[in-house]
């Protein structure tokens, strides 16, 4: 069995897996009660533990039964996902259909401490639309280990939206890997408000000419929770854009953790990449570690990075209270601005009412 990766490896440096590795899990039991899940108007698929739910889920016409595959990479999560992975969905759109928007539910609930490990498949054929909406939700300690390969074709266009509200007693730990053609756009936007300890590993392998992605996120953490957001956007092909914006609120001992990293091959000539991570801490106690890279090989791009850690100001919050404002409220309207731009991406309008209601209800806890 491949081992827990250690804070030895350079991509683990920020984020201990100790706390993972000390307790035993069981596989995955079935779930006998399932809580409300989440009904967002729009047609899905559901996952109890990691098992499709045939009954849960709606019928849409490009999901392909599940089907293992060889996993290739040397990362250690995939790795440990390929020698565990019974279920997961493997979708599939046709050359020019316009898929509209499904929603991806995982639900986790067990009496002992369970892991599961589905491996995701979702490939867009040239000029085909996808939006997936995807939340996690769950209750008690459980592992859960996803891994979603997607390759976007030329023309395509995947809008991925990743709501993650585990257990705040769970491990989350996701890696996303995205192969986009020639003027082909993978649009994400993860918010993190959920797990004991999270990451969420994005890989954005930008191929042909034209290609973009962009890879938002919004960290919104208390108490001891820890988040991990970890980017590799590599262009392999010329006049390809990138754009990275993750933006964390932090409250008593939490710790954020943005690594993001640009590669520029040699060929990759008029590259446009940019990646930006802002962090609030909310309390003297939380942390935020940042570190941003660029990997540049070719001489005529446009690669930037820039970090900022703070606190609320404090001269924003007294304009707002002399108007009349509470302090709560007038710093929910502070995060909710500051969050703002993080949330670009998300152009579609059910997904965006769900982002916001969560941001409110987390403020609101």
């Amino acid at each position: 069995m491949t081992a827990l990766p250690t804070r030895k490896l350079e991509a683990f440096r920020y984020t201990d897996l100790r706390p993972l590795s000390a307790i035993s899990f069981v596989s995955a039991p079935p779930v006998t009660g399932v809580a409300a899940l989440p009904d967002l108007g729009l047609p899905r698929l559901v996952f109890l533990n990691g098992v499709f739910s045939e009954t849960l889920s709606s019928s849409f016409p490009y999901v392909k039964p599940f089907a293992t595959f060889a996993e290739e990479s040397t990362l250690p999560l995939p790795l440990i996902n390929a020698e565990h992975a019974a279920d997961g969905i493997t979708l599939s759109v046709p050359e020019g259909v316009d898929a509209g928007a499904i929603v991806l539910v995982s639900y986790a609930a067990g009496a002992e401490p369970f892991a599961f490990h589905p491996r995701h498949r979702i490939t867009l054929g040239a000029g085909a639309k996808l939006t997936i909406i995807e939340i996690n939700k769950g209750e008690g300690v459980y592992w859960h280990n996803p891994v979603t390969d997607v390759v976007v074709g030329e023309g395509a266009t995947l809008s991925h939206f990743r709501l993650q509200a585990e257990s705040t007693e769970a491990f989350h730990l996701a890696t996303i890997r995205a192969d986009i053609a020639a003027n082909g756009a993978y649009e994400a936007f993860t918010a993190v408000m959920g797990a004991k300890l999270s990451r969420a590993e994005f890989h954005a392998t930008l191929t042909g000419p034209q290609a973009h992605t962009h890879l938002n996120a919004a960290q919104l953490l208390r108490g001891t929770q820890h988040g991990d957001f970890t980017s590799v956007v590599n262009h392999k092909a010329p006049n390809c854009t990138s754009r990275q914006t993750v933006k964390s609120v932090l409250d008593d001992a939490a710790r954020g953790v943005f690594q993001g990293r640009i590669e520029v091959d040699q060929i990759a000539q008029k590259t446009d990449g940019y990646q930006m991570n802002q962090a609030l801490l909310l309390s003297a106690t939380a942390e935020m570690d940042i570190k941003p890279e660029l990997q540049i090989f070719a001489d005529d791009v446009k690669c930037s990075h820039g970090a900022t850690i703070g606190a609320l100001d404090p001269e924003q919050i007294f304009y707002l209270r002399s108007r009349g404002i509470a302090e709560a409220e007038a710093r929910s309207i502070l995060i909710r601005a500051f969050l703002h731009e993080a949330l670009e991406p998300v152009t579609h309008e059910v997904a965006r009412e769900m982002f916001e209601a969560a941001i409110e209800s987390w403020w609101a806890a």
